[in-house]
């Protein structure tokens, strides 16, 4: 493929801001955990509670203008504490950050919304505000934890009336991923891909049902699973897309032939690479350990279009 066209590929998504339609079928009721949400009509000052959903929305050129934040100028936020991924994004779109961490209703009522968007799962979960959030504005309640990035996207694409800008920010990935996909030389299979905690006491395993699992299998990935027999952790909750290793059960439960570091650096990998408790494992010992970039903890279309660039970096035929 001609570099000029994988450059094109690889480039932010420019067809966001197409609008819905006035002819498009309103209200809308939307199925959820709490019960039916009906929108009367297309929304048009959309505030997300989530980082991670934010990006999906301003993806598929929703209106929303504010949404809560993370703690700033960390490995994963810029100093608006919005993810790195869409940060230049959401400053164009002139999204206002309404608090860092802590959900504040108050803040959130100044600014009339006409939709709020809370995550069901996740630290950035505003769950447990939901009775008070609902009488301010439809209050849709969104798990992100075993879906792909695509299908958050059409479901934020119908909540919103964004349905074609879903669509296309899909069919821009998916056009770039399938070229990707025939030039990779992959890694021994099957993989772990986690998220590796530098002190080398724990880690996170991403499984089938989590978008990177899922994003990985269909670019011709297949994912170990951890032993079955293991205790694994819950301090985050039950949650279907991950698998939580620590102790004795680290080094058990990296059972892939090769690691894939998400929400991690280069200098991540050194830190696995140098922990004597995993030195016996066959891709420590071959040095089968690759990073994918801080931004992948969550994906959204900017960190996934990033992660295709990261695996291009490592896996590409040349």
């Amino acid at each position: 493929m001609h570099l000029a066209l994988i450059t094109l590929l690889a480039m932010p998504l420019l067809l966001q801001l197409t609008p819905a339609r006035a002819a498009d079928h309103w209200p809308r009721v939307i199925d959820g955990p709490h019960g039916p949400v009906t929108l009367e009509q297309m929304p048009q000052r959309i505030v997300s509670t989530s980082v991670t959903l934010t990006g999906t929305l301003l993806a598929i050129g929703a209106p929303i203008i504010a949404s809560g934040a993370t703690t700033p100028n960390n490995r994963v936020a810029d100093d608006q504490g919005f993810l790195r991924q869409w940060g230049k994004v959401a400053k164009q779109r002139q999204v206002k950050r309404l608090y860092i961490g802590e959900v504040n209703a108050e803040a959130i009522a100044a600014e009339n919304p006409d939709l709020i968007v809370i995550a069901a799962t996740g630290g950035d979960s505003a769950l447990r505000l939901y009775d008070q959030l609902s009488t301010l504005a439809p209050t849709l309640i969104i798990s992100y934890d075993d879906e792909s990035w695509q299908q958050l996207a059409r479901d934020l694409g119908r909540a919103t009336g964004h349905e074609t800008g879903a669509e296309a920010a899909i069919s821009q990935f998916n056009v770039r991923a399938q070229a990707l996909k025939s030039r990779l030389a992959l890694p021994p299979q099957p993989v772990s891909a986690l998220v590796y905690q530098r002190d080398g006491k724990a880690a996170n395993v991403w499984t089938a049902h989590s978008p990177q699992g899922q994003l990985l299998q269909q670019l011709g990935f297949t994912l170990a699973e951890p032993p079955s027999t293991l205790a694994t952790g819950q301090s985050m909750g039950r949650r279907q897309d991950i698998v939580q290793l620590s102790g004795e059960n680290l080094a058990a439960g990296l059972n892939g032939q090769t690691l894939l570091l998400f929400a991690g650096n280069d200098a991540d990998t050194q830190a696995l690479l140098a922990n004597p408790f995993l030195a016996h494992l066959p891709p420590v010992r071959n040095h089968q350990v690759y990073a994918l970039g801080n931004d992948t903890f969550r994906l959204d279309y900017y960190s996934a279009d990033h992660l295709l660039t990261q695996l291009e970096r490592h896996f590409i035929r040349r």
